[in-house]
C-alpha cells in the first residue's frame, strides 16, 4: 500500500466521522398548506424535524392517512449504527497503520456493502412505512395509494411534493467511498506496475 493510499485511507476515516456530527439524509414535504415546508433529518442515531415541530407535524398529517407515527425510538437500526461506523472507522486505522493491500481491499469491500446495505435499508423501512397502510382507521382513504417517500429524488405523495436527498453526513460518507475507491485503484496500479 502506498504512502498516498493510506492518506486516503485516513482522510476516509475522518469523513466517516462527520456522520456523528452531521445528519445523513434529509427528507422535505411541500405543499400549498405547507408553503415553507416540513422536513425530516435522517441521523446516524435519530430522526429529528428540520425546525422544532416538524417531524410532530408530519406524525399528525399521517395520521389521517393510516400511516404509523415515525418514532425513532422504534428504529432499532439507529442503536446499530453508531456502533457499526466506530468498527468500520478502527478498521480503517488499522489498515492505514498496516498498510496492507489485502486489508485495504477487504476494508473497502467492507464499506461499499455496508452504505449499500444502509441504502437498502432505508429503501425498506420507506417502503414499509408507506405501505403498511391502516386503511380500516384511515381519516382520508384512497384506495391502492402508497405513500413510500423516494430514496433519491423528488416524488409526488398527494398535494406533497416528497424530496429526499444526501444531506451533510451522507455527502461525506459518498466521499470516503469514492477515496477509498481511488486508494484501492492506485494501490493496485503500483503493483502492477512493480511487477
Amino acid at each position: 500500500m502506498t504512502s498516498r493510499a493510506r492518506w486516503l485511507v485516513l482522510a476516509a476515516v475522518a469523513l466517516l466521522g462527520t456522520a456523528y456530527v452531521f445528519p445523513l439524509w434529509r427528507v422535505d414535504l411541500v405543499a400549498p398548506q405547507y408553503p415553507e415546508g416540513l422536513g425530516m433529518l435522517i441521523r446516524i442515531d435519530g430522526v429529528e424535524g428540520v425546525k422544532p415541530n416538524d417531524l410532530h407535524s408530519i406524525n399528525g398529517l399521517n395520521h389521517y392517512i393510516g400511516m404509523k407515527a415515525i418514532v425513532p425510538e422504534a428504529i432499532p437500526e439507529l442503536r446499530w449504527m453508531p456502533w457499526i461506523l466506530a468498527g468500520l472507522m478502527a478498521g480503517g486505522l488499522l489498515v492505514a497503520a498496516a498498510r496492507r493491500r489485502l486489508l485495504l481491499y477487504l476494508w473497502g469491500a467492507a464499506l461499499g456493502l455496508l452504505l449499500a446495505a444502509g441504502l437498502w435499508d432505508y429503501w425498506r423501512w420507506g417502503y414499509d412505512y408507506g405501505h403498511d397502510i391502516d386503511r380500516d382507521h384511515a381519516i382520508i382513504k384512497i384506495p391502492g395509494m402508497t405513500y413510500s417517500p423516494p430514496v433519491i429524488g423528488s416524488k409526488q405523495l398527494l398535494n406533497f411534493r416528497a424530496n429526499s436527498w444526501p444531506s451533510t453526513g451522507g455527502l461525506a460518507m459518498g466521499v470516503a467511498a469514492l477515496l477509498v475507491a481511488v486508494a484501492i485503484v492506485q494501490t493496485a496500479r503500483t503493483r502492477r506496475e512493480a511487477a
